[in-house]
């Protein structure tokens, strides 16, 4: 055996420029691919290397990122790592690059770069010995004391693992057969190091240095497993003495008994009542009510049906809380931390919570305000309220309003009725036993009305913060306190909500996302759940922000991220499909509670390391190059692990089918007497075509599209305006005439008839489809317009400016027109919104651009706008495409 010289890895190899980590000789290591120098490696040396010794690599550890791509190579480190590529896998997309699976073999030192481009070739000088049958007693006789105690130290780590792990208990089986000038390298690879620590690991070539310098690390290793199970052995010897005296217990307790009997009679109902109700701290005027009840329930016998009823309204008149309270965490910074990683954007309701918060600070008895969320479905109204109930320190409890149309659901039965019971209010502080909570009325804006009376009524002295404080419940009959909960409603729009409910409350409006807030929701929240539901980790699956982006403009159109939510389901289901049928059996390991702390995927690949037995792996690929198989049945040895399933845009289209939402807006407006308007839905804001049609006919105007009293107003609005200036702008009819009814009828269409259509926000889009019909010219595809017109042209503001600001970008769009008066409202909307749009204000139909000239050829109607882009008028708007 001792006749066997060393083996020699090649003088000359090629330089992979890492980042990713160190590796060190022994371990194996993924690393991506994606410079042009790495790149051009790979493709030269590994795919269409015919020798197998092209797969020894030079792996260079580089600080600065390889992937910049400078044009000069960067300052490489002294020394590097010789390794073997065990596999390769690569994408094309989002752009090409490769993943390796390398095992290093020894350390080099480079003497010199021999070549820079394509990829760097450095003539190396081998540091390390590699020997396929190690003297294995020699080497323990040099190293001495040093070794044995390094030796010592790897065995007390790997014991104090769950030896039940597969792959623990095959580390300890190979610490006695591995060369022990290996251990210090492999076992650096497995425990908690930084790169900083490897680093000199891997600078470290004296054997005995590297001894040296890596027993401190297993020392610290072995400090903090001993730490971690000094933390969990007194909750495991409570856990024991739980269950040996529960059995006790139950031996010596004796049915019928003279100490059973004594235990009962302590437990009379009736004198643990009275008991309770002398040590309640409740208000004088409850007290007393309590005490004259719990009179009356001794004079009654136990048969009677008022006995029972009585019995339960003292039992809830001692559980509520009546001055019990939670203390309010009043630390700012840790509040804006909190709600920061809990919800993205929202920044004005941020501010709004922050506000309450220093407020509660400076003045303790501050009463609870009454914040209203009013916002599209799925921007995180509900879940702001428990954000906001966590950031608080408070209890939370949310009230669904959703159909409740009884206001005994809000005031309680009054408690003549069989079976009455208190209401949702009182039942909350009940369950929450707290006077201070965070109370969420969820969906108030869908209460209902019967013959039982108006919920939204009842809400009015709930939600009063001058009256709240007395709040008398039906069933209680006595004054409680509500000052000092925290009342929050949720609301999709303010329409349905009664002016006088309405009044009470502080309105805050939570409008839908910008697409790059989508972006950010989903990376930070939303994938990280599906992933933890689905049970995937991101080494299984990886959605890039563009395949995100994919999602959101093509499969998804919505003020929120709920449909957004369920396609990423989607895509973690088809996953976990294909990742179930390829995982290997053996490959699921039981873990206990300490090796969960451990580096458990460290372990596996040292295992998955030692199993390429790297040093006659060495040997077949330098001296036997005859034999291309062996990297094959290397790669089936080692178990590599699989590369992560990449969702691009093909895969989406697999899973999630052909895409649902088309930008068909060119296609919409390719002929006159079509332009775009905005609507405001409580779904959020959305993009809405008018189309018009001219034939022969008597003079009569059609209108189609489930339209409401409000926007047919504003169609004869419309046409009542045109044909007041049609002479002034040279409109006329198909027979010429300036009379745009005559022997004419109109038809007025809204796309999408089976939704229902209302509103005062369509004047200005009507009167522009209609100028483009009379007129015979285009409307711009790329621009959209809402506001309300008066009989004299005037153009009036509308509401939800931000909602319609964000459908017109979701949906492509360049331009908007709004309302002069409108233009505050823009303060609202995201900076980089604003920057992909340009705005144009409206303030009169008829108002002329300044300083813009008519065009020789063109009537009065087609004026351009100049320059002056703050003034809007038909002539402007009509005059952005030539004549058809």
């Amino acid at each position: 055996m001792s006749s066997v010289s060393p083996i020699q890895i090649p003088s000359r190899l090629p330089l992979l420029l890492t980042h990713e980590g160190v590796l060190l000789p022994g371990s194996t290591m993924r690393t991506s691919v994606d410079s042009a120098r790495n790149l051009q490696l790979v493709r030269s040396r590994l795919l269409k290397g015919t020798s197998l010794q092209s797969t020894i690599l030079g792996v260079i550890p580089n600080t600065p990122d390889p992937a910049s791509d400078a044009q000069d190579l960067p300052p490489l480190h002294r020394i590097g790592t010789a390794a073997l590529a065990v596999q390769v896998v690569g994408s094309n997309w989002p752009k090409p690059h490769y993943t390796l699976l390398i095992t290093g073999l020894c350390r080099f030192q480079i003497v010199q770069v021999l070549k820079e481009k394509p990829y760097p070739i450095a003539e190396v000088e081998q540091l390390d010995r590699l020997e396929e049958f190690p003297n294995t007693c020699k080497m323990r006789e040099e190293l001495g004391e040093l070794s044995e105690q390094f030796y010592k130290y790897a065995v007390q780590l790997v014991e104090m693992l769950d030896m039940s792990v597969p792959a623990v208990a095959k580390l300890r089986r190979l610490l006695d057969s591995l060369p022990r000038e290996a251990l210090p390298d492999i076992l650096t690879s497995i425990i908690r190091t930084s790169n900083k620590e490897k680093l000199q690991i891997l600078d470290a070539v004296s054997l005995e240095e590297r001894f040296k310098m890596t027993i401190p690390l297993l020392v610290r290793q072995i400090e903090g497993l001993k730490l971690l199970q000094k933390t969990r052995k007194p909750k495991q010897d409570d856990d024991k003495r739980v269950i040996a005296i529960r059995p006790i217990r139950r031996i010596t307790h004796i049915p019928g008994t003279l100490e059973d009997e004594d235990e009962d009679e302590d437990n009379d109902d009736i004198v643990m009542l009275e008991k309770k109700i002398r040590t309640s701290s409740m208000p004088e005027q409850a007290h007393k009510v309590c005490v004259k009840e719990i009179k009356r329930l001794k004079k009654m016998p136990q048969s009677m049906p008022e006995y029972a009823l009585t019995r339960n309204y003292l039992e809830l008149m001692v559980e509520l809380p009546w001055n019990k309270s939670t203390t309010d965490r009043l630390d700012i910074r840790a509040a804006r931390i909190l709600l920061d990683n809990d919800h993205y954007a929202m920044e004005k309701l941020k501010k709004r919570v922050l506000e309450y918060l220093a407020v509660r600070q400076l003045k303790n008895n501050l009463k609870g305000p009454i914040l209203c969320f009013v916002g599209p479905p799925g921007v995180g109204k509900t879940s702001v309220g428990r954000s906001v109930a966590k950031t608080l320190g408070r209890e939370f409890h949310r009230i669904a309003l959703g159909g409740v149309c009884d206001q005994s659901d809000i005031r309680g039965h009054r408690r003549t009725y069989v079976g009455s019971m208190p209401g949702r209010i009182i039942n909350g502080l009940k369950t929450v036993g707290v006077n201070n909570p965070v109370f969420l009325l969820d969906e108030v804006d869908k209460l209902g009305k019967s013959l039982q009376g108006d919920p939204a009524a009842a809400l009015l002295e709930v939600l009063d913060p001058e009256q709240n404080h007395n709040f008398t419940d039906h069933y209680l009959n006595v004054a409680f306190d509500l000052s000092q909960v925290l009342f929050i409603a949720t609301a999709n729009t303010t329409a349905t909500i009664p002016a006088a409910l309405l009044d009470r409350m502080e309105i805050i409006q939570v409008p839908g996302y910008t697409q790059e807030e989508k972006i950010e929701i989903a990376h930070r929240h939303l994938i990280p759940k599906q992933l933890e539901q689905h049970g995937l980790t991101p080494q299984q699956i990886q959605i890039p922000q563009v395949t995100t982006l994919d999602i959101i403009t093509r499969y998804t159109r919505e003020a929120g991220v709920r449909s957004l939510d369920r396609k990423l389901g989607a895509i973690c289901r088809a996953v976990a499909v294909k990742v179930a049928e390829v995982q290997p059996k053996e490959a699921k390991l039981e873990r206990s509670d300490v090796a969960e702390r451990e580096d458990t995927q460290g372990i596996v690949q040292f295992v998955n390391c030692v199993r390429t037995t790297v040093f006659h792996v060495c040997r077949e690929h330098i001296l036997e190059d005859e034999k291309p198989e062996s990297i094959s049945d290397t790669a089936d040895l080692a178990l590599p692990p699989e590369m992560p399933i990449l969702i691009d845009f093909h895969a989406l289209k697999d899973i999630l089918g052909p895409p649902m939402y088309e930008m068909e807006v060119s296609q919409r407006l390719s002929q006159p007497g079509v332009a775009i308007g905005l609507a405001w839905t409580p779904l959020g804001g959305e993009i809405m075509f008018v189309e018009a049609s001219r034939m022969d006919g008597e003079g009569q105007l059609t209108l189609t599209g489930q339209l409401g009293d409000v926007m047919k107003e504003s169609a004869h609005l419309a046409i009542s305006w045109l044909r007041s200036n049609a002479k002034k702008y040279q409109l006329t009819n198909a027979f010429g005439s300036f009379d745009l009814l005559d022997n004419t009828d109109i038809h007025l269409h809204f796309p999408a008839g089976a939704v229902t259509k209302d509103g005062p926000s369509a004047g200005v889009t009507i009167v522009t489809c209609l100028a483009s019909l009379f007129s015979g010219r285009l409307v711009r595809s790329d621009v959209a317009m809402t506001g309300e017109i008066t009989l004299r042209g005037l153009v009036l503001p509308v509401g939800g400016i931000k909602d319609k600001v964000l459908a017109a970008h979701r949906a492509g769009l360049k331009q908007v027109i709004i309302p002069r008066r409108n233009e505050k409202d823009l303060e609202g909307v995201p900076g980089n919104v604003r920057q992909d749009l340009s705005f144009v204000t409206a303030s009169c139909l008829d108002e002329q651009p300044e300083g813009a000239h008519p065009h020789p050829h063109r009537s009065a109607l087609f004026h351009t706008a100049g320059t002056t882009k703050d003034i809007f008028n038909v002539s402007w708007l009509l005059s952005l495409l030539p004549l058809t």
